[in-house]
């Protein structure tokens, strides 16, 4: 029995994810701040709902103690729970503004991975995926002709760049555990307003892939359903 929180599970990516994973026989935690939508993703997809706000840390200790007395471990760590607040251009960005962001795109999965350590370090082959974006990588959001070219809003890239930097030096700290960041690519989410050109299902192919690597499996690496992504 493979157990898995994936944070931000009600809807889009993290509902995709979950979704498959069940299909793939995992015990999905579906994890989700708000109560009722939580509650019901996890029953339309199989899954057991687990009330977790990343960004407050008496919720995401009470989370974890949840699934120490539950399960006593956990082998997948998805971190997905994000946002594209503030969405705001440079000239009218406060650093308050940018807090939002970075509250939960960067240190909401600092303190799941922080209060889930010991249970990942307590399953057998343990997996962190944390699902970052393609305006993360500089090259691409520098690169004329690119869908992350066109993106000028200062926060949500660098908030994605800090959390594949996170994603490596963890990699290369956590000795046993695999730790991964994941591009979905440009997928058609609530997060863009349907704009994306991918399916929920392509654009949860690298978060999939990720989540069940062997034993043997990469680390340290930013991949998207493609391959490897440049830096």
């Amino acid at each position: 029995m493979t157990i898995t929180l994936i944070t931000g599970a009600n809807k889009g990516l993290g509902y995709e994810t979950a979704r498959r994973l069940v299909d793939l026989g995992h015990t999905v935690l579906a994890g989700a701040r708000d109560p009722q939508r939580g509650a019901k993703a996890a029953r339309e997809l199989g899954a057991t709902f687990i009330h977790i706000d990343p960004t407050d840390d008496g919720s995401v200790e009470a989370a974890a103690g949840r699934v120490r007395n539950e399960y006593g471990l956990l082998d997948v760590l998805i971190n997905n729970a994000g946002t594209a607040a503030p969405r705001l251009g440079a000239e009218e960005l406060t650093a308050d503004a940018a807090m939002e962001g970075f509250a939960i795109n960067v240190f909401g999965p600092i303190r799941v991975t922080h209060a889930f350590l010991p249970l990942l370090r307590a399953a057998d082959h343990p997996r962190i995926v944390n699902v970052s974006s393609g305006v993360g990588s500089f090259q691409r959001i520098l690169e004329p002709g690119t869908v992350e070219h066109a993106v000028m809003l200062p926060v949500y890239p660098a908030t994605k760049a800090a959390l594949t930097m996170l994603t490596v030096q963890y990699a290369r700290s956590l000795q046993g555990i695999l730790v991964n960041a994941a591009d979905p690519g440009f997928t058609g989410t609530d997060f863009n307003s349907h704009r994306g050109t991918q399916t929920v299902t392509e654009g949860t192919d690298a978060i999939v892939y990720l989540a069940t690597l062997p034993p043997d499996g990469p680390t340290g690496t930013f991949q998207d359903r493609h391959g490897p992504v440049p830096w």
